[in-house]
């Protein structure tokens, strides 16, 4: 059966400045990261954590038919993602969600959420293990390895022609309005190495969006914070007044701040279900995110993806927290 490699990982790029002589320049697309590996006539494709999703996309498994082993981001195509100057067409994260977990996968979803795969770097190539070898690998190599894979499922993660790294950021300013999800930046001398290496991969994210919410409910973390309400439920107003959820956050706070918090909780207490207690409507919370999408698990239809407490707003009172209407215009 093929076998699966851990992935190489990148380090967030926080306040260096890299040089581009040094370093190469490609968008961090807003997929999920994904292997292929084929061996004896059998395709495989694992997540990041090493889980086969080959049931979930069986058009991508069908369509690589050459022996070797690849790294790359897993996208749904669509109208985002892939202005031309980014290269190629791909929809946003929730559209690809559509797919993610399914074991059967009707004809309907695969016409609405065509799956294809944007590559990154060939770890395999054939029987020749290719990841000791410096320099990326999504150059020469992988442009050699092409020319046998359906372009319908497969193209290439080009290189962001920047030419220094103050233009390089320049560029990054847009990778919202194109639901792009931020830059990766690769030693150019690097070899393909499990894990997490200093020095070696760096990657910079879109700058997150943010939103006044309203604290609702708090639950005791687990760990090390199991004697804590550390698990926040927040919301913001409907159009009637309402206070409707949009998320839940774990994390983004100091330890300082997550006594705060629990103190608040505790003396703020309005009602109990089991181990949730929900609060007095009074604490915004501002909470960053990094992006919002459609979503039929809140009553509010909306869901952020990564969203943290950035700020305890003890400053701003309730009624003036953000409209489920703002967060509705932020929609991708």
């Amino acid at each position: 059966m093929p076998v699966f490699r851990p992935f190489m990982l990148a380090h967030g790029l926080e306040d260096l400045r890299l040089s581009l002589k040094d370093y190469a320049a490609e968008w961090k697309w807003d997929g999920i990261r994904v292997q292929i590996v084929r061996v004896g006539g059998e395709t495989r494709l694992y997540s990041r954590a090493g889980d086969d999703i080959t049931r979930s996309f069986p058009e991508v498994a069908a369509s690589f038919e050459r022996d070797g082993v690849v790294d790359g981001e897993l996208l749904v195509k669509g109208e985002f993602q892939g202005a031309d100057e980014h290269g190629g067409a791909a929809a946003s994260f929730n559209a690809l969600q559509q797919r993610l977990g399914r074991k059967i996968v009707s004809a309907k979803m695969l016409a609405d959420y065509p799956a294809f795969v944007r590559l990154y770097d060939v770890l395999i190539d054939g029987a020749e293990d290719v990841r000791p070898l410096p320099g990326r690998s999504g150059g020469a190599r992988l442009e050699a390895f092409m020319p046998r894979l359906d372009p319908e499922r497969f193209d290439i993660s080009a290189l962001i022609p920047a030419g220094s790294f103050e233009e390089l950021e320049e560029i990054r300013g847009g990778a919202r309005d194109a639901s792009i999800e931020g830059v990766m930046l690769k030693r150019r001398d690097s070899p393909y190495v499990a894990g997490r290496r200093v020095g070696l991969w760096y990657k910079w994210k879109r700058d997150p969006l943010a939103a006044d919410c309203v604290l609702m409910y708090a639950a005791r973390g687990s760990g090390k914070r199991s004697s804590y309400y550390s698990d926040f439920t927040f919301g913001c107003w409907s159009g009637e007044g309402e206070l409707l959820p949009v998320g839940k956050a774990y994390f983004g706070f100091t330890d300082e701040e997550l006594m705060w918090l629990d103190r608040f909780v505790r003396n703020n207490t309005v009602q109990r279900f089991g181990p949730v207690r929900e609060v007095e409507k009074s604490l915004v919370l501002e909470v960053a995110f990094d992006l919002i999408h459609q979503s039929k698990r809140h009553k509010s239809g909306l869901a952020m993806r990564f969203p943290r407490v950035s700020r305890i707003r003890r400053d701003k009172p309730a009624h003036e927290a953000d409209t489920i209407e703002t967060l509705r215009r932020l929609v991708s």
